[in-house]
């Protein structure tokens, strides 16, 4: 049987922070593949990115890596860049939920990759992870280094499973 719907379930410091009905693309048993339409109320704009209704982003999540990418497209299919969390690795209920734990550290990265921003280490830093639980912190602090030297180096797209780096390129796979 193939679940084609699950329900995506973000939380954070044990609170649900967003929960949203998403398409199931993929789940290999490591990653998990799911594309949505921007599940916030209302356009948010960042400043350097604006999320808004008729945004769609397919979501890559991990069983057993601290992060997701999802990447964000415009209504009219127009990449606009990638949104990356540093979490704890996912997991899926029993009834298909799809839960993720976000760890506050973040990272943007442009569609044309000229902008790569570290996102909330304010915020992460008051957190009190570190003092809580330090092997999380110190996992989530290297997720976040680890995305941020895939992303400078275009590896993106690879990461994601495409056979193009974030420019297009065509890589070896």
């Amino acid at each position: 049987m193939t679940i084609n719907e699950m329900t995506v379930r973000l939380t954070k410091r044990g609170r649900t922070k967003v929960s949203y009905p998403a398409r199931v693309l993929s789940d290999d048993g490591t990653r998990v593949v799911v594309r949505a339409p921007w599940a916030g109320e209302g356009a948010r704009d960042f400043g350097f990115v604006r999320f808004e209704p008729g945004d769609v982003f397919t979501e890559h999540y991990w069983r057993d890596r601290w992060y997701a990418v999802k990447e964000v497209r415009g209504p009219a299919g127009a990449l606009k860049g990638w949104y990356c969390d540093v979490t704890r690795p996912a997991r899926v209920d029993e009834d298909g939920t799809l839960l993720v734990e976000d760890l506050d550290l973040d990272l943007w990265v442009s569609a044309d990759r000229a902008t790569v921003l570290r996102l909330d280490e304010d915020e992460f830093a008051e957190s009190g992870l570190a003092e809580r639980d330090p092997d999380a912190a110190g996992r989530a602090v290297r997720a976040l280094d680890e995305l941020e030297e895939l992303a400078r180096a275009g590896g993106l797209a690879e990461l994601l499973g495409r056979g193009h780096d974030d420019r297009g390129t065509a890589v070896a796979g």
